[in-house]
């Protein structure tokens, strides 16, 4: 019974010190709907959008998506991969935001500047110089003669 308390006792210490190694680190990359940047869930199945991520509503099922390591120095806690800087360096949006048409940094960095590296406009988006700053280089096709001048030269009301 002695022998058998030691082989007790050492795979008890052997599985304590396993447990007390460092893990490595989790990929919680993932892409998300829309071809979007994602948080990967502890599930590995849900992919949360990164916009998602520490907007105070828990959408992975353990809610790790807004756990106080994550969220609890924005945007300096969040993974580099979840994180666009615009151009101010005090700026940023989340990665899912840039290059999706609309202005989040104010000075279009996230949508036409070479930090961005956006692709030309989709198919429901029209190209122009807009007058509107809510968008950068590319309109909305819905917005498209409605009558309101989004773009220098009148395009979207003539052209588009």
């Amino acid at each position: 019974s002695a022998v058998a308390l030691l082989v007790l006792a050492a795979a008890l210490a052997s599985g304590l010190a396993l447990a007390l190694l460092p893990r490595a680190p989790v990929n919680r990359s993932c892409t998300a709907p829309d071809n979007r940047t994602g948080f990967l869930c502890d599930d590995r199945v849900t992919c949360v959008p990164a916009s998602w991520v520490c907007d105070k509503m828990s959408n992975c099922r353990n809610g790790e998506d807004e756990q106080e390591q994550l969220c609890g120095d924005l945007p300096h806690s969040l993974p580099s991969y979840l994180v666009f800087y615009c151009s101010n360096p005090r700026s940023w949006v989340y990665a899912d935001q840039r290059c999706n048409g609309m202005n989040e940094c104010g000075d279009c960095s996230d949508e036409t500047w070479s930090l961005a590296a956006c692709p030309p406009c989709g198919q429901d988006w029209w190209s122009c110089r807009p007058v509107h700053f809510q968008f950068c280089s590319c309109i909305p096709r819905w917005l498209c003669r409605d009558g309101i001048q989004h773009c220098l030269g009148w395009s979207d009301e003539f052209v588009c």
